[in-house]
Order: structure tokens, then C-alpha cells, then sequence
């Protein structure tokens, strides 16, 4: 059983050029699927033509991202259900909540976010979620509409390890990017050595944050996401091979893949 990149973004410019290659480097790397997110109603449509092109190895995340909400208009919330159920489609989002870039006003995103859990309860499916410098908020907006204790991922999670009990006892859970690879990043990798092991999923967001040893490298790509599985692997006293069966197996049961 090969890893799973939870989390890519296989349809921004930098990989889609070249996605076919992307791809096979991927499976040479040992990735055998991948989840791709579209942020917006046409970057999730993409996405959809892009796993139907790749059954079996691609599938797909949708959702507005908090950075397109002040873009959003009722009637796209109402297209975008209409994507989620497609059979492609394993997760709701990514959606949630950024006060640190504030692309848009924030009482816009948390009234997105809102209408987007609200429609989401129809929908036997994960949240995965987008949450910076705004956990109260996203937290506190996801008990009211219900999903306490229903599965969603905090997916790039760079949070405090206070958060990271929190969103555990809520019956949530965390996913790692390469973030937990950087020299800088002691706290995180102290969350990521004691994380419950049949919880732990990896993933790249490519096309950013490019994990060490690859750090310099431009874009990011699902490939890579065996450096922050190994690097997991070494902090947590497991063998590779043990850390990507588990990861994998964790990461398929929570978006229900095919094997």
C-alpha cells in the first residue's frame, strides 16, 4: 500500500501545465492517490474532469476556499451542491476561515462558511477544512451547525498543541504538510511525534510549501509528500514503511477511497 497525498492542488497553473508528469512522478514516488481541492465553483470543475481522467488515483475536494468568499453568490453555492454529489467528489471544501491574509472581510467569510456547512449536512461527507489564525471562529461555527464529533480535517495544520487537543476532543483531527519538516517548526513536529496513529494523514498542498529536503524546490508536488512521510516516520520511531501503511490506511477509511 503506497502513501496518500490528502491534499494537492493539482489544477493551479504551476502543475496542470505539466499534470501528466506531476502524476507519474507521483506513483513512481509511491503515492498512489491523490486528493485534489478546488477553491472556487470552475477551479472544482476542473478538478472533476481532472479525476475523471484519473479514476481511481485522483479524487476530489470541493469547496470555497475563505480567500474566494467575497466572490460568492447564492447561486454558486447552489452549483457547487450540485458538484459534491458526484461519486468523484470524497470531501466538502476546502472551507473555513484566514484572518491572517483577509482576502476577504471576515464577517463574509463566516457567513460563507456558514451557508457552506449549512448545505454540507445533506451530504454524507468529510469536511476538510482551512482554518488561519482563526480556530475560535471555525470552531465554534462547526459545533453550531453540527459537526461536533462528525469527521473533519484540519488540513496545513500549524496551529498551537492547545488547538490541537481541542479539535481532538471535538472529534476532529489534523493533517501535516512539510511545514513539519522545517528547522523552525519544533512546536509542530512536538503535536506530530505524539499524534494518535491511526488518525495521522500527510499531505503536500502543493503547489506550496515544499517539505525539506526539497524545500528550494518550485512547485511543490505530490511526489514529494513521501520527504514529510519519511521525516514523520524518523521523529515518531517507525519504519517508513510502516508510517506510509498506516497514513494511507487512515487517510482512506476518513475520505472512504477505494483500495
Amino acid at each position: 500500500m503506497g502513501l496518500i497525498d490528502s491534499h494537492a492542488h493539482l489544477t493551479f497553473p504551476e502543475l496542470m501545465c505539466q499534470v501528466d508528469d506531476v502524476l507519474d512522478r507521483a506513483k513512481d514516488a509511491g503515492v498512489d492517490q491523490i486528493i485534489t481541492i478546488g477553491t472556487d465553483l470552475a477551479d472544482a470543475k476542473r478538478a472533476i474532469e481532472l479525476a475523471e481522467q484519473h479514476t481511481g488515483t485522483v479524487f476530489v475536494g470541493a469547496g470555497f476556499h475563505p480567500h474566494e468568499a467575497g466572490k460568492v453568490a447564492d447561486e454558486q453555492l447552489t452549483s457547487m451542491t450540485s458538484l459534491w454529489s458526484q461519486p468523484c467528489v470524497v470531501a466538502l471544501g476546502e472551507m473555513g476561515l484566514d484572518y491572517h491574509y483577509d482576502f476577504a472581510d471576515r464577517s463574509v467569510q463566516r457567513d460563507v462558511f456558514a451557508k457552506q456547512l449549512t448545505l454540507a449536512r445533506a451530504f454524507d461527507k468529510p469536511l476538510i477544512l482551512h482554518s488561519r489564525e482563526a480556530f475560535e471562529d471555525t470552531a465554534m461555527l462547526l459545533v453550531e451547525h453540527g459537526f461536533q464529533n462528525k469527521p473533519a480535517v484540519f488540513h496545513c495544520f500549524t496551529g498551537t498543541a492547545s488547538e490541537a487537543e481541542q479539535i481532538a476532543a471535538m472529534g476532529w483531527r489534523i493533517s501535516f504538510t512539510g511545514v513539519v519538516t522545517f528547522k523552525k517548526s519544533q512546536w509542530l513536529q512536538e503535536i506530530a511525534k505524539d499524534y494518535l496513529a491511526d488518525k495521522i494523514m500527510v499531505e503536500t498542498d502543493a503547489p506550496y510549501l515544499s517539505p525539506v529536503p526539497v524545500r528550494n524546490k518550485r512547485p511543490n508536488e505530490p511526489a514529494y509528500v513521501a520527504h514529510t512521510a519519511r521525516f514523520l516516520a524518523e521523529l515518531r520511531g517507525v519504519s517508513y514503511d510502516e508510517f506510509a501503511e498506516q497514513s494511507a490506511q487512515n487517510t482512506r477509511a476518513f475520505f472512504q477511497l477505494p483500495i
